[in-house]
Parts: structure tokens; C-alpha cells; sequence
């Protein structure tokens, strides 16, 4: 009952933003101040991208509701996974309105009344969502100050804010609260001139501390996850799934699965489902349909993806070059080839993905476990042609996403069968069904050519990047003489990839972080020179230096040459906006090749820290998390055939493995804010990597770096 009764709340809401007229608006919303301020370029005031744009409300009443108790809402597009912005968003808006946080409530992922969002991903929903909910907050605080002016007869240059109340700094008797402004009334006003956002000095809630504010009904599983959602006449679906990517199904059978009781089969070109309000009894009858495929298979497989790569009849894109490649290679004493290879990764979030669909008056309702809101409401729009009124996606709190619920595929699937089915229809993906479905991170190859002079200056940098991505690609370092290729699919070439892949948190960087990190070391060691050092003296980027500076002093750094023995390494990037350095410790077993993680410390600069407690969680999250990749973590396949099927063969980190973190955070405030939810973990693979080689002077050029690998490479010293 308790379910229900939340989800008919969330029906209850609407929003003009999406289509409905505005008195119908207002009478649902009741009450409250709204703020029109005529259009302008919020883009260029930002930066964003008009790409990434083409929805963002300008009417900007989207973002916020002051009600007739001064109650402030705040309403995003962003949808919460555990990176914390369901209290960071509301610290921001505080400020900005000058009132206490305790006053912000948020309402979040929710398309009929929620603003526009392309997405939670790539770490912007601080340094780009908030920036524009500032600036419409800092309009509203305009905009209520000049009705307090007029009602208390003072120019607004003499009244301030206190917790939502407007004073008279000279008479501080005379006082009007947000919530007398109000009076129920709907007040358009528009604004000639555009305030600025609040100056970092007057900050109250934005730089410090604050314990996450879903952190109690989480931990006690109040919290309400797609999952947990009921409907009356509800019922449960599994969907036919074919056993390879590269399987069409030729013939099917599902006789069997009619016999189940209460079970109806729903078959719709190749989809092919069972549904039944017994969960158990849907799972059941899935697996008496008996189908026949058909295959074209690529001789490909985990172990062979490498050599396919670069073997495939591929484009090169020039990114960019400075300086003169070959005049490069004439001034180095010492030149280096590398080649680097990175697996298959999955997300394997703790919830699969999930989605709750009903079709009622002629409107499609899903609740999702979707990182893209809104994403997922055009799809459905086009797949089932129903106007953007007639479509609504809520997202609850998600368990988890890291890139991979960026898709939506459930969700379109549970749309399809609940109006095909004319009920409820709740589709949860088996966690065998996430590892074959999911997107992955992409395989991929980086090959780098670099040199240093007698100095142990690099004067060249030949970086070619083999159907990965290229975030985080750049050289960071002062280098004179540097090209960049990109390897990608040809048009009409054969696919190398043989299934999705996607966004998997901080897509790509983590590959080219491991590669450069890596040949920086290599060149370290063989200029004989300390690698912090070497750093220090091929950098120009201070805020990189600043990073390594900063986690040298907390991790107690003592300089010394590759390899020590002392088992320690040093990698730095940038990210998000956000620039990161690590320092690790390990202990390499070398009779069994297995690695241990003694300590790891981090220094990242992030610009404005909203909320240092949440950003450190990120941090540490960030750092358990690149321990998977860095040690453990890979997709096997054969084919379109994923063989790693469950979490007993896809080894994710452990409680067990976690070392001691330590963590810094840069004091930024006058800066913008940056990206907090990944540039943590870009560094973790090079970081133990270049320990290892510290350790054993045995050089990892393979991710992950299992006891096996570490013991073949031990065998090449």
C-alpha cells in the first residue's frame, strides 16, 4: 500500500514545461511565487555546448518553487545513483536564494515536471545543470527583492536576505519574509538586468560539510528503487533472450510456457515475452520456450580482440599535432615504443536495470532505473508514436549506474509489453541478463612512440588511440613535438566491437590515463631520474602540479629512482574539468603474482568543492572502483557470446582489498565548480601499475593486472 500510494503522488504532477497549458499548470502547483525572466543566452554565460542544450528550459520557473510557507522546491532533470547531488544541488540553491538548506526540497528525474536534461552523466551535473540553477535562483532572489523594494517602500540596495527573509539593513524592523511575498498569488515579472550569482565569500552551505540527506532511508531501505514499486494488477514479465549478440531467432515454440498457470506469452516480431503476476511463475515459463537461431559469428574472442583491432580496416583521424613529429625524433638521446591493451568492462551495478510501465487513458507512465529521464521518453515516444503529453518517465532513487544506465533499453521494453498487455508490466534484467545486455566499456589498443633528450626533456609524443575513445587522450605534459591519431570503424568495414558498448565511468580516460602514465614512467626510469621529478620538470600545467605536490606531501613522499624496491608509483590526469594525482603503495607477492594495495593517496582539484563529505565519498568510491579495472575486472566472450555471466566470475572489488585512502581536496573556492564523480579513478590502473614496476622492475602493459599477468611479465625482467 505503501508503494502505491508514492507512485500515485507522482502522478498527480504535471508541468507546463512539457505541453500543458498554463492555467492548468498553476492549478495543480497552487500557490507560490514562479519567476519569468525574459530569454537569454544562459549557453554563453556557462559555456555549455548548444548540443548538448536544445532542451534546456528559459523560462525559469522550470528550475525552482518558492511556496506560500517559503518552503523552497528545486526541481532537475539530474536523477541520483549515490553521487550525492540529491543534497549538493539543494546547498547550491540555498546560497543562491539565501536561505537554509533546510528549506530546499528536491524533486528529481521526473519528465512531466521536471526541466530538460540530455543526462547524469560525464560529472555535469555540478559544473554545468548547477551553474544554470544558480543563475536562475540568483533571478528569483532578484526578482523577490524587488517586490520586497516596492512593499516596503526602500530601494533594493538597502534590503538583504536572512533565511528568506528581506530586511531593511536600516531599519531592521521592517521585514517581509519570502513566504508574505508570496500570498498564493502567480507573479510574472521579468528582469532588464541579469543579477550575478552569489560572490564564494557569502557562502553558507556551499563548502562545507553536510552528511548525505538520503543516507538514513537507504540504510534503513526506505528508499524506494524502481523495483519496489507495485500497481494493482501488476504483473511481471521476462523477455526471450537470444544466446549470442550475433543470434536472429529462426523459429520459436512457446507452447510449453502457455501451460504455465496464469502465464500469457506476448509476441511481437522478435520480441518475444511471458508475462504473470507471479514473479517465480514468469521465470519459470521463460525457459520452456523452446527457439531456434541463426548465427553469424566473428572468430574473435577476448584473448585475439587486440590483434583484430589492428589487423581491421580502420579510418585515422588526425585529432591534433603540434611541432614536427620527425624533427622531434632527431632531438631525443632516447625513444620508447609501447603498446597498451584494455578488456571489456561491465558495470555491474547492484541494481539491473528495471522499469515499471502502465498505459492508462492513453498515456504511457514509466518508472525507471534510467540515467536518462528524458532519453528514454523520446525513445518510447518514437517506438509507440505518442505525442511528448502523452509520455512521462519518473526515475527513483537508482542503485547504481556508472554509464550503463545511460540506456534505457528496459524501459522501452516494459513500454512496448505494458500496452501490448493492457497491465502494469514490471521488467527487472536477471543479473545474467545485465552482464550479456549490458553496454560495455570498449576494448582497446593504444600504441605510443615518445623520446626524451639527454636533459630528460620529452620532445616527442606519437600517441594512436585503436577503437577506444579519446577523453583523456590529450598529453598533458609540455611536449614540443606530439600527434594524435584515432583508429574508428571505416564505413561498410566489418564491426570490431561485436556488441554495445557505451559510457562506463570516465569512459576511455582510464585507458589513456594507464598508457600515458605508464610510457611517463617508462621514460622516468630510463633517464634515471626520480618519476616525480621527471614530472615536475615536463609539466607547465599548475594545476597538475599542484595536485602532485599536494599528494607527495600527504602521502609522505621521499624521492628515488625506478625501480626501488619500496613498491611505490605516481600518476596524474585530468578529467571533468577537474585535475587528480595519486601516490600508491603494493606488495607484489612474486611466487604467486598476486598484488596487495598498502595505501593509495589521491589529491584532486575540483574547483568550488560543494560538499567536501560528498566529494571525498566520490573520491574513495572512485578509488575501490578503479581497483576493479586495475586488478580484476574483464568481460570474456567468444564471438557475440558473452561467457562472463554472473559475479561469480566477474570479480569486482572486494571489502577485503580495500587499502588505506587518503585524500585531498584543493581549496578552489573562487573557481568555478568541476566534475567530483570521476576524475578519481582515471589513474588508479597507472598508479598500481607504475608501483608494480617499482616494486619488481617488471613493466604491466595489460589491464586487468591479475596474478598471472604480473607473474608473465616477472618472467621477462
Amino acid at each position: 500500500m505503501k508503494e502505491e500510494k508514492i507512485i500515485d503522488q507522482n502522478i498527480s504532477q504535471t508541468s507546463e514545461a512539457h505541453g500543458m497549458p498554463r492555467r492548468d499548470f498553476f492549478k495543480i502547483l497552487g500557490g507560490g511565487i514562479f519567476i519569468f525572466v525574459r530569454p537569454w543566452k544562459v549557453l554563453d554565460f556557462i559555456g555549455l555546448p548548444a548540443e548538448q542544450a536544445r532542451g534546456v528550459p528559459k523560462d525559469y520557473n522550470a528550475f525552482l518553487r518558492i511556496a506560500e510557507d517559503g518552503t523552497v522546491t528545486c526541481y532537475t532533470g539530474k536523477i541520483e545513483m549515490g553521487q550525492g547531488i540529491i543534497t549538493s544541488l539543494p546547498q547550491m540553491m540555498a546560497d543562491e536564494l539565501n536561505v537554509s538548506l533546510e528549506r530546499i526540497k528536491i524533486v528529481m528525474g521526473d519528465t512531466d515536471i521536471c526541466p530538460w536534461d540530455q543526462g547524469t552523466w560525464g560529472s555535469l551535473s555540478t559544473r554545468v545543470f548547477g551553474q544554470i540553477m544558480r543563475t536562475a535562483s540568483a533571478e528569483a532572489r532578484g526578482v523577490l527583492l524587488d517586490l520586497a523594494s516596492k512593499q516596503l517602500g526602500v530601494p533594493v540596495s538597502q534590503l538583504e536576505v536572512r533565511d528568506g527573509i528581506v530586511i531593511d539593513t536600516k531599519d531592521s524592523k521592517k521585514t517581509i519574509s519570502y513566504a508574505q511575498l508570496a500570498q498564493g498569488k502567480k507573479i510574472e515579472k521579468f528582469l532588464d538586468v541579469k543579477p550575478s550569482m552569489e560572490d564564494y565569500t557569502k557562502f553558507k552551505s556551499m563548502g562545507k560539510s553536510y552528511n548525505r540527506s538520503d543516507s538514513a532511508i537507504k540504510v534503513t531501505g526506505e528508499a524506494k528503487y524502481t523495483g519496489d514499486m507495485k500497481l494493482p494488477g501488476m504483473v511481471f514479465a521476462r523477455i526471450l533472450r537470444p544466446p549470442s549478440h550475433a543470434a536472429k531467432m529462426t523459429s520459436v515454440d512457446y507452447s510449453a510456457a502457455e501451460k504455465i498457470a496464469g502465464t500469457k506469452v506476448i509476441r511481437e516480431g522478435d520480441l518475444v515475452a511471458v508475462i504473470n503476476e507471479d514473479r517465480d511463475k514468469a521465470d519459470e515459463a521463460i525457459v520452456k520456450i523452446k527457439a531456434e537461431y541463426s548465427f553469424n559469428e566473428v572468430a574473435v574472442n577476448d584473448k585475439t580482440i587486440y590483434d583484430f583491432m589492428l589487423k581491421a580496416d580502420s579510418n585515422a583521424i588526425a585529432i591534433r599535432s603540434t611541432g614536427d613529429i620527425d624533427a622531434g625524433q632527431k632531438l631525443c638521446d632516447k625513444t620508447f615504443e609501447s603498446e597498451f591493451h584494455d578488456p571489456y568492462l561491465a558495470h555491474s551495478a547492484i541494481e539491473t536495470h528495471t522499469a515499471l510501465a502502465q498505459f492508462e487513458n492513453g498515456k504511457m507512465t514509466v518508472w525507471a532505473s534510467t540515467q536518462s529521464p528524458f532519453g528514454l521518453r523520446e525513445n518510447i515516444m518514437r517506438e509507440l508514436s505518442l505525442p511528448a503529453d502523452k509520455v512521462r518517465v519518473i526515475t527513483p532513487f537508482v542503485g547504481g549506474g556508472f554509464g550503463g544506465k545511460g540506456e534505457f533499453q528496459q524501459g522501452i521494453e516494459a513500454a512496448k509489453l505494458a500496452k501490448l498487455a493492457g497491465k502494469p508490466v514490471m521488467l527487472m534484467w536477471t543479473r545474467e541478463e545485465e552482464f550479456v545486455y549490458d553496454t560495455f566499456h570498449p576494448a582497446g589498443v593504444i600504441k605510443i612512440r615518445s623520446g626524451i633528450d639527454k636533459a630528460g626533456i620529452i620532445q616527442l609524443w606519437d600517441y594512436n588511440v585503436y577503437y577506444s575513445g579519446t577523453r583523456g587522450a590529450d598529453a598533458i605534459y609540455d611536449i614540443p613535438n606530439t600527434k594524435f591519431t584515432h583508429y574508428t570503424q571505416k564505413s561498410g568495414a566489418p564491426p570490431v566491437h561485436q556488441f554495445g558498448t557505451g559510457a562506463w565511468r570516465a569512459p576511455n580516460n582510464n585507458t589513456n590515463t594507464f598508457a600515458r602514465e605508464v610510457q611517463i614512467d617508462i621514460m622516468a626510469a630510463a633517464a634515471g631520474t626520480d618519476p616525480l621529478e621527471f614530472r615536475r620538470k615536463n609539466l607547465k600545467d599548475k594545476h597538475i602540479l599542484d595536485c602532485l605536490n599536494a599528494v607527495a606531501e600527504k602521502f609522505g613522499y621521499v624521492a628515488g629512482k625506478s625501480p626501488s624496491g619500496r613498491g611505490i608509483g605516481i600518476a596524474c590526469g585530468a578529467d571533468a574539468g577537474a585535475w587528480v594525482a595519486h601516490m600508491a603503495e603494493v606488495k607484489v607477492d612474486k611466487s604467486t603474482g598476486k598484488v596487495m594495495i598498502v595505501r593509495i593517496a589521491c589529491a584532486q582539484d575540483m574547483g568550488l568543492c560543494v560538499n567536501p563529505e560528498g566529494a571525498t565519498i566520490q573520491m574513495e568510491g572512485c578509488i575501490t572502483m578503479g581497483l576493479g579495472y586495475a586488478l580484476a575486472e574483464e568481460v570474456l566472450f567468444e564471438g557475440g557470446k558473452i561467457l562472463t555471466h554472473s559475479l561469480d566470475v566477474y570479480n569486482i572489488p572486494r571489502f577485503s582489498w580495500l587499502p588505506k585512502i587518503d585524500t585531498v581536496i584543493l581549496d578552489r573556492k573562487d573557481q568555478p565548480p568541476q566534475g567530483g564523480g570521476e576524475p578519481a579513478i582515471i589513474a588508479i590502473g597507472a598508479v598500481v601499475a607504475n608501483a608494480i614496476f617499482d616494486a619488481t622492475g617488471a613493466r604491466m602493459y595489460r589491464l586487468p593486472m591479475t596474478p598471472e599477468r604480473v607473474l608473465e611479465a616477472l618472467k621477462k625482467i
